[in-house]
């Protein structure tokens, strides 16, 4: 095998682990809390004055 396909085959394991890790981290994340709280709205009319 060449140099450049030995490259080409460890720079494609390397972004699918990547990919893996990264998928794993956001299920982790998510573990954690399903119930998402929005914003408090109580400092909106603050917000609306500024802009």
């Amino acid at each position: 095998m060449d140099r450049g396909k030995i490259v080409a085959i460890i720079t494609g394991a390397i972004s699918i682990a990547l990919a893996i890790a990264y998928l794993i981290i956001v299920q982790l994340l998510d573990l954690r809390g399903s119930e998402m709280i929005p914003a408090p709205t109580s400092i909106l009319p603050l917000v609306e004055k500024l802009v």
